[in-house]
């Protein structure tokens, strides 16, 4: 009776091992897929500045009161329209006594014509006044201009910026009065580093501008796109970047001069090649996947991104069309470990993939 129940142990023990290597067997089944190459594009952001195309500071002619104040600050204003009035009485005085001056000596080039008619006088007399009448015309012309700068006026349509001065200011000439916005379109400015602004470049192949898009702080999308029409001539040596400019329009007046935001850029991609962001891991900020080789072993290779996308990496260098990488499993396994697989293909892969910690 031992004897059975000993033999009775035994088989329970090893039916048990069994199962357990069984089930082993079953856990150590990895997923493995292989990069996906196809066409696709990838959408870059850049930090931006937004910059009215036109932004005047507005400044005083002429020295004086500030007598009159037209327009109020942040307010619309037309081309044309008046916004200041320096205290014009000291220009019209001088303009009046140029004037006169004039006058007097109109009548002076008048008498001295006809004595030079008759021979009475030579003709290099009139001709010095008439020099002399010239001159006085050119002082009336003077004093209107100097007149006409005590109204400041708007040099075009747009939006002002607060007051630099108050009802009753004494200014000097130059000093600044406000700030002048054309809002109608925007100029947004931002730095591209220099391996993209050569992939950009490259991949111009026509004259059409490229199209790029705003994201604004508070993280909507601006209604309106915008094109890409200059790049300054020089890179910053300290950053390494050059600045694009792209063209918005505003039809709204949404944007004003010193917005902030990002850019976002859409940058097609030919033959890239797609893998999973979860079959890569990293070590010192180096990224790494596993490829399983003809033997069923895995290797560790580095891998560079070129880009990142939801979910995914488009890599740059380190896998080829074709091989075959470890999609799940990743921290289950080491180098040169040999694996059973089940494999799946990216087409049926990337669609139904999530990015999640094993």
């Amino acid at each position: 009776m031992r004897k059975i129940l000993m033999l009775l142990s035994a088989c329970a023990l090893l039916s048990s091992c069994a199962e357990h290597q069984h089930e082993k067997e079953e856990e150590v089944k990895y997923l493995v897929t292989s990069p996906l190459k196809a066409d696709t594009t990838v959408t870059k952001d850049y930090v931006c500045q937004i910059r009215a195309i036109r932004h005047i500071e507005m400044r005083a002619q002429q020295r004086g009161y500030i007598q009159n104040i037209y327009v109020d600050e942040g307010q619309s204003v037309r081309e044309g329209q008046v916004m200041f009035q320096i205290m014009p009485k000291l220009y019209e005085a001088e303009l009046q006594k140029a004037q006169a001056e004039a006058s007097f000596v109109g009548i002076e080039y008048k008498n001295t014509k006809r004595l030079a008619d008759s021979n009475v006088v030579a003709p290099n007399e009139l001709a010095m006044v008439n020099a002399k009448l010239d001159k006085a015309k050119a002082e009336v012309a003077l004093a209107q201009v100097h007149l006409g700068f005590t109204k400041i006026k708007a040099p075009f349509t747009g939006i002002m910026d607060h007051f630099q001065v108050r009802l009753g200011s004494l200014v000097d000439e130059g000093d600044l009065l406000t700030t002048l916005s054309d809002n109608s379109k925007m100029w947004v400015y931002f730095n591209v580093p220099e391996a993209e602004y050569l992939d950009y470049k490259a991949k111009q192949t026509d004259t059409r501008k490229m199209q790029v898009k705003l994201r604004m702080a508070n993280n909507e999308l601006f209604d309106h796109p915008g094109v890409v029409e200059t790049i300054e001539a020089d890179f910053d040596n300290e950053t390494g970047n050059i600045a694009f400019r792209a063209t918005f329009p505003n039809p709204k007046g949404l944007l004003r001069h010193g917005e902030t935001g990002n850019i976002e850029m859409t940058i097609p991609l030919r033959n890239a090649l797609i893998i999973p962001q979860k079959a890569t891991f990293e070590i010192l900020e180096k990224k790494y996947v596993y490829v399983v080789g003809a033997d069923n072993k895995v290797h560790s290779r580095e891998v560079s991104v070129a880009a990142e996308m939801p979910d995914l990496y488009v890599i740059g260098n380190g896998l080829k069309d074709g091989e075959r990488i470890l999609l799940e499993g990743i921290r289950k396994v080491k180098d040169g470990d040999k694996i059973q697989f089940q494999y799946e293909g990216p087409q049926s892969v990337i669609p139904k993939l999530r990015v999640y910690a094993e």
